[in-house]
């Protein structure tokens, strides 16, 4: 039970960071294009990439389930969102905008995967110093 409590509290620790980051930067730039919400995924995806190298099982940082929990299901789990992104990028379909669209995600499906890879990779280099 315990789990599910450090769970939630990330979760809306997450979800509060994603309210908070995706609003400045609709604030600052519009919303023609969801940046703020490509901006959440993208940075979420270089945290857990980071986290999970350096508390994998394997790795140098020993870290007990209900941590990598907290951190990887509640608190990414609650920055980034699929959803968004996904509803976003159909609304700029149906409003015609196929361009906006298409951007949308080929850049969240690369952005993403190379913060990920760049998050592990930037854990790993840290490890070996």
């Amino acid at each position: 039970m315990l789990s599910y409590l450090w769970i939630m509290i990330g979760g809306a620790l997450g979800t509060g960071a994603r309210f908070w980051a995706s609003g400045l930067l609709a604030e600052r730039f519009g919303q023609v294009f969801p940046l703020g919400t490509l901006f959440v995924n993208v940075t979420g995806s270089f945290v857990i990439g980071f986290f999970a190298a350096l508390a994998d099982p394997a790795g140098p940082f020993l870290v007990g389930p209900r941590v990598r929990q907290f951190v990887m299901i509640g608190l990414c789990g609650g920055y980034t969102t699929f959803s968004s992104f996904s509803l976003q990028t159909l609304e700029l379909a149906r409003d015609g905008d196929w361009l906006r669209a298409g951007w949308n995600s080929v850049l969240s499906l690369i952005g993403c995967l190379v913060a990920v890879w760049l998050g592990r990779s930037v854990a790993l280099v840290l490890i070996h110093r």
